[in-house]
């Protein structure tokens, strides 16, 4: 279904922890599967939904977005401490999942994908034949 990305994310986590160093960059996101959707909850707060760009090749989807400063040009920043600049997040994708029907929205601060699983990959029934049909086929 969706596989996990970003191996070295908690080791970022860790080294920004530990030098105090904060960099924009790592979306956080939830991911769960309801009924024949997978669907992505990322926490972009205070981003343009214009600025956010989704795209997908094979089975790798990427999303980018950037949260500019909301202080006009020329004034003077006394505390900022909210994270400004590109943010980037990559997810590869199972083979199960249709990536030519995702659906994105975004509200309130964050972007859903919702990721249908494909037709092929449904769980369905198989038909059991039994003895007497056999012998319809073949007679």
């Amino acid at each position: 279904m969706l596989m996990r990305s970003d191996p070295f994310r908690e080791l970022d986590r860790l080294a920004q922890q530990f030098l105090g160093a904060t960099r924009p960059g790592a979306m956080v996101m939830d991911a769960y599967r309801s009924g024949d959707d997978l669907i992505v909850h990322f926490d972009l707060p205070g981003i343009d939904p214009e600025s956010i760009d989704i795209d997908v090749e094979r089975n790798v989807l990427n999303i980018h977005a950037e949260r500019r400063s909301p202080a006009p040009e020329g004034a003077e920043m006394i505390v900022a401490e909210r994270p400004m600049g590109s943010f980037s997040r990559q997810l590869f994708l199972g083979e199960t999942l249709d990536t030519d029907r995702i659906d994105a929205s975004y509200e309130a601060g964050v972007l859903t994908l919702r990721i249908p699983v494909a037709e092929q990959a449904k769980p369905r029934k198989i038909q059991i034949t039994g003895g007497s049909d056999r012998k319809q086929l073949s007679g």
